[in-house]
């Protein structure tokens, strides 16, 4: 299928929406299946938007592994490919995923898959700012974290020794840009759900019925 961006890719990170193991900061506001069934809807949500428009190839980067039925169904209502994460930690599992993508494609860029305020007008800004010239592109977060990270070219000094899950993310990865003299394209902050705060705020933007239990 033809594609704006044929020789870029879009990953996406998702974990297997267990019970008890995803979104555990929206608990005790809503129980452990609630918050699994959250998570598989704003995944659902992101598969969507990724491809509102036909802009590039999609693989779905998994976590544990690809067998989880849920993963099934994606790659069965979806045409995308389906890949395991692999590494020890987030920054070595996204280098991997990078290092993976960019041995056959020109451009990759990364999110995760509980960042409703992305859009696919983001996405096709920061694949052409890739295809511009620029060495990355970014999208800060309001928690201090990023929720986008596009690359030509694998960077280990972006994904070595970060601080992950804490508010300090962003600041350490400008650090590691400005060290590495790349030139990055820096897209508008956005916000994703973590807690039921956010999880307040993105029922109150409409776009989905609280999940039943």
């Amino acid at each position: 299928m033809t594609t704006l961006f044929p020789d870029s890719v879009l990953l996406i990170f998702c974990k297997a929406p267990v019970a008890g193991q995803v979104k555990t900061r929206l608990q005790p506001a809503l129980t452990a299946s609630q918050a699994a069934d959250v998570h598989s809807q704003l995944t659902r949500l992101t598969l969507d938007r990724a491809f509102q428009q036909r802009l590039c190839d999609v693989r779905l980067c998994c976590a544990p592994d690809t067998k989880h039925p849920f993963f099934e169904q994606c790659a069965k209502a979806y045409p995308l490919l389906l890949s395991a994460q692999r590494g020890v930690d987030l920054g070595q599992r996204m280098l991997t995923a990078f290092s993976d993508a960019l041995s056959q494609y020109r451009s990759a860029i990364l999110i995760g898959c509980d960042c409703p305020s992305l859009s696919v007008a983001d996405f096709q800004q920061a694949l052409t700012a890739l295809q511009s010239g620029s060495d990355g592109v970014i999208a800060p977060a309001e928690d201090g974290g990023y929720v986008l990270i596009g690359l030509n070219a694998p960077q280990p000094a972006l994904f070595e020794g970060i601080s992950w899950g804490t508010e300090k993310v962003m600041a350490e990865t400008r650090c590691r840009i400005e060290q590495a003299s790349l030139s990055f394209h820096e897209l508008a902050r956005q916000w994703d759900v973590d807690t039921a705060e956010d999880w307040a705020r993105y029922l109150l933007g409409g776009y989905i019925d609280v999940a039943d239990d």
